[in-house]
């Protein structure tokens, strides 16, 4: 399997992407420019977190116009799956390929902790590794993390399962305790923990592992069907 990992002016973890998609998963991962207008070579592709255009504006906000997502726009719109950590579910909410969007912590101050999250469904491609409400750590680094939609967008994700990702304890705010949703189809997800962070013991949690180790079964299943 094949990754994708735009780069955007502002990006920081995109390094630490791949590190865990090639060195720990033994995937194959590209580091992309954000003026890419080709993504047809890969099997997935993953918007990583930083301050993409330094934030300008608002977060995602200039990222959402850059060349590359309009390769993402046609890379979701053929199926395949996408995700946004951190500033990338930020992009991918200013993009229109998820519902809602992210606005200021509740605090007003930039959290950066451990957060402990509860696996609201685990029947998708990004999570059917761990077990339906597991409780799983992944580190938090944002000041625009508090998820916002309204009600009839949170009647429709929760009637059709799309709430993957539940904080235990909300520590931005968000609309019903979401961390992470997917969008309708089940091919983009945008979560605003980093499992890319708890990928090995000496980071102090190997709970995001789950999150690659799905997408990776998944296609491996395509591959075989």
């Amino acid at each position: 399997m094949k990754f994708a990992v735009p780069v955007f002016p502002g990006s920081n973890c995109d390094h630490d992407m791949v590190n865990a998609l090639r060195d720990i998963l033994k995937a194959d991962a590209d580091l992309v420019p954000a003026t890419t207008t080709d993504l047809s070579a890969y099997d997935a592709v993953i918007l990583p977190g930083g301050f993409s255009y330094g934030d300008y504006l608002r977060s995602g906000a200039i990222a959402r116009f850059a060349p590359v997502m309009t390769a993402v726009q046609a890379f979701a719109g053929a199926g395949k799956p996408v995700m946004g950590i951190c500033n990338g579910f930020q992009i991918l909410t200013e993009a229109g390929l998820l519902p809602g969007a992210l606005q200021a912590n509740r605090s007003s101050k930039f959290i950066c902790k451990t957060s402990e999250l509860i696996v609201k469904n685990n029947q998708t491609q990004f999570s059917s590794a761990y077990a339906e409400n597991a409780h799983i750590n992944l580190p938090i680094a944002h000041g625009e993390g508090n998820y916002y939609c309204d009600d009839a967008t949170l009647a429709e994700l929760r009637a059709n399962q799309q709430i993957i990702f539940e904080y235990a304890d909300n520590p931005n705010g968000s609309t019903a305790n979401i961390a992470g949703v997917m969008n309708r189809q089940g091919n983009v997800l945008g979560m605003m923990p980093h499992p890319e962070r708890a990928v090995e013991t000496i980071l102090g949690s190997t709970d995001g592992l789950g999150i690659f180790q799905s997408l990776l079964a998944n296609q491996q299943e395509v591959a075989h069907a």
